[in-house]
């Protein structure tokens, strides 16, 4: 009630906070992130720990049992799961919900590094994955060629395209999926290398001595120190033949004598499809803190940069775009409320005739809608489907409000009252039980601030945009409304008398 009478005797001073909810919601509306969906905490963590050609059953004994003495003293863990194949053991931690990930994170870290020292010799450190709603892809990058074949797309798109996503804000990809990296493969002919006394392993260990760089120095030459690297990598299947195995009775056994040796790729062990053609797909991540319309934005307008990194034969287009949600959810959001506020304005129109109550109500409409917009922000939250829902779901109730109140105002006028008493009045009358409904309604959204894990973090965004929006509303039809109804509106029953004095003092001067 207090919050009226202030309103109605420091009038600028209301229009003054208008002003700036509008000034600083505008520049809100530039720097809050727009994503899909919102910032959903997964308590797990995933280790992929690799070891060429060990079984599932060496894997479960030499890595997971060693990784899982370790990591049952990582605070908060709930429950370990282990899965091993040819090669590779993926552990999955699952921990209670309320745990601090950001202190998990360092403790899984600090036990990995711990079981490293009982793993076998040759063992590479493992992949520790934070799995979140963010690591989702939002599109994907599709390489077609007619005349490449598909390894050797893949090895375009891996050594030229997934480096320049460095330069383009907002995203990162993993490696690219379709094709097989490039291998060199040697195919040993177990004749030959019996018969000159060789073994596989003789073979292995005599292409990896002759395949590696390293700095042999510096030799200075006058002036100059220059530097002598060492660089005894082959470049292409030829060099390969070359290499040296075995020197016996002042014979050098090469490796072309016992192995013949081709520019290939590994066994396909998967492969993709778009549209029926065998392609190469690059899935595209937005960062964690980056806004997924942005990150899609910035993809789009670097689009030529990609292309000129590819030979003209190579067809790249961007599919599977999912910030087409987040414009569909935004259309809708402001389709709903050009219709809220269209409808309402009718309505008033035809109902009381008043033309300016109307265009009091549809303004209360953004003040709301862009209050609850900034409040969101100052939140930490984001412009995602949940949040876009919430606030189309409340301009339902946001036009209540102020519609309410202009006929009240209305009401109170046909009683013969000023226009300022009339104001006062409509609105004490009224103030405490759209006090109460608010209440029910923010009543209604609790359970959600009660909730735990991922259906807390999918509806805590929506009950803060209903809340915030209807919170706005309120306040705003118990100032923002009465100083225009003062300022535009006019009282009927002062027009007729005015017209009434006028007519006589004309009969009297006659």
């Amino acid at each position: 009630m207090n919050l009226i009478r202030f309103a109605l005797r420091k009038p600028i001073a209301i229009m003054v906070a208008v002003i700036t909810i509008a000034f600083f919601s505008y520049s809100t509306i530039k720097k809050i992130n727009v994503d899909i969906f919102p910032e959903v905490e997964l308590p797990a963590m995933y280790i992929a720990m690799p070891y060429g050609g060990l079984s599932p059953a060496y894997m479960d004994g030499f890595m997971a049992n060693e990784f899982q003495k370790v990591l049952l003293f990582v605070s908060g863990v709930k429950n370990i799961d282990f899965k091993s194949v040819q090669g590779l053991s993926l552990m999955k931690l699952t921990f209670y919900p309320g745990t601090n990930m950001a202190q998990v994170a360092g403790e899984v870290s600090t036990s990995v590094s711990r079981a490293m020292g009982f793993l076998p010799a040759g063992a590479v450190p493992p992949m520790v994955v934070r799995f979140d709603g963010s690591s989702l892809p939002v599109g994907q990058l599709v390489f077609e060629s007619d005349k490449l074949s598909i390894n050797e797309i893949q090895t375009l798109v891996l050594t030229k395209i997934r480096p320049m996503f460095v330069e383009i804000p907002g995203i990162t990809a993993p490696a690219p999926f379709g094709g097989n990296a490039r291998s060199i493969v040697v195919d040993i002919d177990p004749e030959a290398m019996q018969a000159s006394g060789l073994s596989a392993e003789d073979i292995t260990i005599a292409i990896t001595k002759s395949s590696i760089p390293s700095p042999a120095g510096n030799i200075r030459i006058g002036d100059e120190n220059l530097m002598a690297p060492i660089n005894s990598i082959a470049k292409n299947p030829e060099e390969f033949l070359n290499t040296p195995i075995k020197t016996t009775d002042n014979r050098t056994i090469y490796v072309r004598d016992v192995a013949s040796v081709s520019d290939g790729a590994d066994q396909t062990v998967g492969y993709a499809l778009v549209n029926g053609k065998r392609s190469v797909y690059l899935p595209i991540i937005k960062k964690a803190d980056a806004s997924t319309l942005d990150a899609v934005n910035n993809l789009k307008s670097s689009m030529d940069k990609l292309k000129n990194q590819l030979p003209e034969d190579v067809d790249v287009r961007y599919e599977f775009d999912q910030s087409k949600y987040i414009e569909r959810s935004l259309s809708n959001l402001i389709h709903e409320g050009i219709l809220g506020a269209v409808f309402t304005g009718l309505m008033i129109f035809l109902f009381l005739g008043d033309t300016r109550g109307a265009f009091i109500v549809v303004l209360t409409i953004p003040i709301a809608i862009l209050s609850a917009v900034m409040v969101l922000y100052l939140f930490g939250q984001t412009i995602n489907i949940m949040t876009l829902s919430g606030l189309a779901l409340s301009i339902g109730i946001l036009v209540d409000e102020a519609t309410v109140t202009i006929e009240n105002i209305h009401q109170h006028m046909e009683m013969k009252k000023g226009k300022q008493r009339a104001i006062l009045d409509a609105l004490l009358e009224i103030s405490v039980p759209k006090l109460l409904i608010l209440l029910c309604i923010l009543a209604v959204l609790t359970p959600a601030f009660i909730m735990t894990g991922i259906p807390k973090d999918m509806f805590i965004p929506l009950s803060m945009a209903v809340a915030f929006a209807m919170i706005a509303s309120f306040i705003a039809s118990q100032t923002f409304v009465p100083i225009l109804a003062n300022w535009l509106m006019k009282n009927k029953q002062e027009i007729v008398s005015k017209t009434n004095r006028k007519k006589a003092f004309l009969r009297n001067s006659e």
